[in-house]
């Protein structure tokens, strides 16, 4: 089965056009339609950015610009143009299984595995050899 790649609709894409930051200085920046389609795709599939579909350009230009733009407070206006809402609520939710434990988390006992007898201690004869 093959993957599908999400793209901006043009509604969409005239709702969030005018938010996007112009005039910057630095190099020129890609197809920001097909940047910002990648994003979201990332996003809605919860992959890592190196899996990202090749279609979208560099996972690097995809990652950078969805990591600037971040800093700068851009997503959340996109997001509430998309969506109605800027996705930010005051609660937040762990997976247990992305936190990983240390080894000795398991509740043994630390220290050396075996202990020296008390007789051998005391330098006394062990009582067990005859």
């Amino acid at each position: 089965m093959a993957k599908q790649a999400y793209w901006l609709s043009d509604a969409e894409w005239q709702r969030i056009e005018p938010l996007l930051p112009r005039g910057r200085r630095g190099a020129h920046r890609v197809d920001d339609r097909r940047v910002i389609s990648g994003i979201v795709h990332m996003l809605r599939c919860g992959a890592r950015w190196r899996d990202c579909p090749e279609v979208y350009g560099p996972y690097t230009t995809i990652y950078n610009r969805f990591n600037r733009w971040s800093r700068q407070g851009i997503w959340t206006d996109i997001f509430y143009a998309l969506t109605g809402s800027t996705g930010m609520y005051r609660s937040a939710s762990i997976d247990s299984t992305y936190i990983k434990a240390h080894r000795s988390a398991a509740g043994a006992k630390g220290g050396p595995s075996t202990t020296p007898s008390v007789a051998r201690v005391a330098g006394k004869r062990p009582k067990s050899m005859p």
